[in-house]
């Protein structure tokens, strides 16, 4: 029988048995048979199949349509989209779950001073924290005035940590006019202590100006305040503070920490005044406190708190106002349900004299653990010394934990809607160093890579733990939003109009400088056995993120030629700018084609790819994976470092400098435009024996050209946008000014091409020498006269620019103090 005949057969004998019994007559044959049309019963038999396979169809589609239904019931909540693709996380494992992340590492990080964009603040390392900070009134002018949050229109003379060690110790020194403030944080970790241990700052408060009749500058007034982000009730220890016969203020739980009090001791008589609120944030802390005390001025003239709180406070402030000079120790213990006397010899442990023992410690600690690092004592006076400590401890200082969701802007030809053109990324958490307190106290992902240089040479287990963090923040295309604005607090501090991040936009990756000072530290045994374990870990688990985060620039941002590649992001509408701005480079108004286009290729980000390429093999060797993917990277390494090919695609053979290459000039033609020419030079691809490489010496050297007395220039001399502002209300930013981070590269070149066999080596040591002993000299030179290192110095007068307390890749200058290059 052929196959398929059966059911044929059966749908045959169906058919004649239905006729028959429409004739009326009974099924026994007796009746006359009727003739029958052969046309018709076949036409009859090819609807029925028709029908039939119809059906079947939808049954078997019902069938699917019912199975996915269920599934999605199963697995999302009804009514819940699926999550579009740029704000869904990379799927792998986070690297903050990593056992060396846990337990005693992860406790022993809880509490720290991760406020940066306060003068003092301490939180946990939780989304929803105990947060503690510090007011205070200063006098300027004759009048009063709030500090709290760092602020240039403040004026203060100078702040910022002199020490710090990214744990458990910190001290800094604020001087705001005649008033002097120093504020030092010790962590404590006793038996009976919750979870992280308990801590305690020490506030000492000064006059410079003694000898002042000034009624103003007699007496202090600080603000100390704890705040609950959770919202829990803090219990006040009563209605009248009398620190003499009890030291404690309040009081409260929370199911990470236990039970906790929070403790006031001094040897001067203090008088201390409260305030409670009640509030869901805290970023607008100071106009509650201002406000409480505008109106007991009002009601009373009394420049005190009210001694009253609203029902269910989560916000403390403590005023404590006495005669200057004044001391006063305030401490916080944790897991307070065990024996009074167990508390009492916390408290006293971390208050008064005691305290005062065990920050003195930690102070010779410090120094002693920076010159183990850094090795400068032979190297620098004890001026530079000063500025080298400070660079570090307000490079630690200033690290900062933040909780929230960053914005994300909604390209136009996309299907998404989200409000007011953007959608949230996921909830999300971020461990991090800042730029600036004042300016940039959020992260910043290319900057990153250049405070993990200092960092990892400090305390490699900190640096891996932000490097995690930022990594734990790829979606699944293998993007990093470049800037991190994460929390109420943060979002106070940037105008809305660069809140969101777009997609499409990239940073440098400079996060693979960090990795290949740790590949090149294992292979040269600068590492303990335990330290090289858990970086080996860790990259085997950061593996499959940088292998996406490569991926996402090898393709997103390359260029048509291959080998080349281009900044994606510039806007080629804009009117009103002298030249479109690349903010995704960094390199913000830096000279590029005056008209953007997917022609363009630009160096920098091809010397980024290569410096990639070269980590991602290193690390597939490291690792021993899969052949595969190390003979993709090596591949890709070997095209980028084609000397012959990068010298067709970007050098200009006259000049013997690299440039730019998209369409330029009021004709729009396809031409070299002046970049920074020395890309190839800071990633040493060229030659040590390449005419080339005296050229880039040439031009480094030439003060008509990059060279000053105080840094290299950021930009030609020559060029035609030396110095210009890009439109009316946009300065020159990256257009002649110096700055710490690529000077520091070049110096790292010519220190390596210092030690090269080559002809040009002798000369690449005399640049070097000079280089270095300009940088340090002025960066020392404007912390000692402004009390602050700047974000970029004046290339005439080498006085600081731009933000002050830029104690970002500013603190580079103490890696060429100790002459430590990547």
């Amino acid at each position: 029988m052929a196959p398929g005949s059966s059911r044929r057969n059966a749908r045959s004998r169906t058919s004649s048995s239905t006729e028959a019994n429409d004739g009326g007559e009974n099924s026994l044959g007796n009746a006359k048979p009727r003739r029958r049309d052969k046309n018709k019963d076949q036409n009859s038999i090819r609807i029925l199949n028709v029908d039939i396979k119809i059906l079947l169809g939808i049954s078997v589609l019902a069938f699917f349509v019912i199975l996915l239904l269920i599934r999605n019931l199963i697995i999302r909540p009804a009514g819940k989209a699926q999550r579009p693709r740029v704000i869904t996380p990379f799927p792998s494992p986070k690297l903050m779950d990593l056992p060396q992340f846990q337990g005693e590492h992860k406790e022993s990080l809880y509490w720290g001073t991760y406020r940066p964009h306060v003068y003092f603040g301490i939180r946990a390392r939780t989304p929803r924290s105990l947060v503690a900070g510090l007011m205070w009134i200063g006098v300027k002018d004759g009048m009063y005035h709030m500090r709290h949050v760092c602020q240039d229109s403040d004026e203060l003379n100078t702040y910022g940590w002199t020490q710090h060690n990214g744990r458990d110790f910190g001290h800094q020194v604020l001087v705001d006019q005649g008033l002097k403030l120093t504020t030092s944080f010790l962590k404590s970790k006793s038996e009976g202590s919750g979870y992280g241990g308990d801590w305690a700052v020490q506030i000492d408060v000064q006059t410079d100006k003694p000898e002042l009749d000034n009624e103003m500058l007699r007496h202090g007034h600080l603000f100390f305040y704890l705040a609950d982000e959770s919202g829990h009730v803090l219990s006040l220890a009563g209605d009248n503070l009398d620190t003499d016969k009890n030291s404690l203020l309040a009081s409260g739980s929370r199911s990470d920490i236990g039970d906790w009090q929070l403790h006031l001791k001094s040897k001067e008589v203090l008088e201390v005044h409260y305030s409670g609120f009640r509030t869901p944030h805290i970023h607008n802390l100071s106009d509650l406190v201002q406000h409480n005390l505008g109106a007991q001025v009002r009601k009373f003239g009394q420049l005190l708190l009210s001694d009253s709180s609203e029902d269910s406070p989560n916000i403390l402030v403590f005023q404590i106002s006495a005669s200057i000079p004044f001391k006063a120790d305030i401490a916080f213990v944790s897991g307070t349900k065990v024996k009074m006397s167990k508390v009492k010899e916390r408290v006293s442990r971390l208050t008064g004299a005691s305290l005062t023992s065990l920050l003195q410690d930690k102070q010779t600690e410090f120094d002693v653990k920076f010159e183990q690092r850094f090795n400068v004592a032979d190297k620098l006076e004890p001026e530079s010394t000063i500025v080298g400590k400070a660079a570090i401890a307000n490079m630690l200082g200033g690290i900062g934990y933040f909780y929230g969701q960053s914005k994300i802007s909604i390209p136009e030809n996309s299907s998404l809607r989200g409000h007011d053109n953007f959608i949230s990324y996921w909830p999300a958490e971020l461990y991090t160093a800042v730029p600036s307190r004042p300016f940039f106290p959020r992260g910043f992902l290319w900057d990153e890579g250049f405070h993990q240089l200092l960092i990892w040479r400090w305390d490699v287990h900190i640096c891996l733990d932000i490097i995690g963090h930022w990594l734990d923040l790829m979606n699944i295309d293998g993007w990093i939003p470049r800037e991190q604005i994460l929390g109420s607090e943060a979002l106070s501090k940037v105008p809305e109009e660069f809140v969101a991040q777009y997609p499409s936009n990239g940073n440098p990756p400079t996060l693979f400088l960090v990795i290949r000072d740790l590949l090149d530290g294992m292979e040269k045994n600068k590492f303990t056995a335990t330290e090289s374990n858990r970086i080996t870990s860790f990259l085997e688990r950061a593996f499959v993120r940088l292998e996406a985060w490569f991926q996402w620039y090898n393709t997103t941002q390359k260029g048509k030629e291959m080998g080349s590649y281009y900044w994606h992001g510039r806007d080629n509408k804009v009117t009103r700018e002298l030249n479109p701005k690349t903010l995704s480079s960094g390199l913000d108004d830096y000279p590029r084609a005056s008209h953007p286009s997917d022609e363009e290729r630009h160096l920098d980000l091809r010397c980024w790819m290569l410096l990639a390429a070269n980590c991602m093999q290193s690390i597939t060797q490291l690792l021993k994976n899969d052949k595969k993917p190390e003979k993709e990277y090596g591949s890709t390494a070997k095209l980028l470092s084609d000397f012959d090919m990068l010298n067709q695609m970007h050098l200009h053979p006259l000049v013997g400098a690299y440039y730019d290459f998209g369409n330029h000039t009021e004709k729009v033609r396809l031409s070299w435009k002046e970049t920074r020419p020395f890309f190839p030079f800071m990633g040493k691809i060229i030659p040590s024996d390449s005419w080339i490489l005296g050229k880039q010496l040439d031009l480094i050297s030439n003060s008509t050209v990059f060279w000053t007395d105080y840094g290299l220039r950021s930009l030609s001399k020559t060029s035609s946008m030396y110095m210009k502002r890009n439109t009316e209300h946009d300065p020159p930013y990256w257009r002649g000014p110096i700055w710490m981070n690529m000077n520091y590269m070049i110096l790292s070149a010519l220190y390596h091409y210092s030690k090269e066999d080559g002809p040009y080596s002798d000369r690449a040591r005399v640049i070097y020498d000079d280089l270095r002993g300009n940088l340090i000299r002025n960066v020392v030179r404007n912390y000692h006269q402004t009390g602050f290192l700047w974000e970029q110095y004046d290339q005439k007068k080498g006085k600081g620019k731009g933000a002050r307390l830029f104690t970002g890749w500013t603190s580079l200058v103490l890696l060429i103090m100790a002459e430590a290059y990547t």
